[in-house]
């Protein structure tokens, strides 16, 4: 079910200052730079940042997105294993839907589907 590792979201309550210091760090611009998101590719891979701290507390501001094939199927895989919603199915792109599960064991689970 999962392909590979594709994206990370940080959280981060001052975007634009978290723009400038990851790519002050990463010498890489943002190919997306929106007010609710920014998005650097990093040697193909997603590095996200996410401005909206909502029912988020310390220890949980980072996600690991799995690429997957059917994003439908593995949430519903997921939650047929135990894990519960925390983000349903959103799309957020053109092709591009997210998702966040939890683990029976308290940790989130990020999956992605591109369909670009």
């Amino acid at each position: 079910m999962f392909k590979k590792l594709r994206t990370i979201i940080y959280r981060t309550s001052d975007l634009q200052k978290a723009k400038k210091w990851y790519t002050k760090i990463t010498g890489v611009s943002p190919y997306f730079d929106e007010p609710f998101y920014v998005g650097f590719n990093i040697n193909d891979y997603e590095l996200g940042l996410d401005p909206d701290l909502n029912n988020i507390s310390n220890g949980e501001r980072s996600v690991a997105y799995w690429l997957v094939d059917n994003i439908k199927e593995a949430v519903n895989k997921l939650i047929a294993n135990d894990a519960k919603i925390i983000s349903p199915i959103n799309k957020v792109g053109e092709g591009i839907w997210v998702a966040v599960v939890e683990d029976p064991f308290g940790n989130y689970i990020g999956l992605i589907e591109e369909n670009l």
